[in-house]
């Protein structure tokens, strides 16, 4: 997978369109950390390459829900007889 300044994504745009096909996928950085992911669509595959990483995007709040959750202590299931 290619990294890909913000820099030279305003300087060399026309080279790293042409070559995001090829490459599929291109990572943006800014300071050197990801800010960005490239991907390379066409109209036949649009609607399946959202859907998809609007999934991925779900996967990653739910288990960011769960890591908080479990972090506060509020992960356990508590019988009803058991409260206070």
């Amino acid at each position: 997978m290619k990294f890909v300044s913000v820099r030279d994504l305003r300087g060399k745009s026309g080279e790293i369109w042409r070559d995001l096909p090829g490459e599929r996928e291109m990572v943006i950085t800014s300071n050197g950390r990801p800010v960005a992911i490239l991907a390379a669509v066409n109209e036949s595959t649009l609607e399946e390459s959202l859907a998809a990483f609007r999934r991925t995007r779900a996967i990653d709040a739910v288990a960011a829900l769960q890591h908080g959750s479990a972090s506060a202590g509020a992960d356990k299931l508590t019988h009803r007889g058991d409260r206070g």
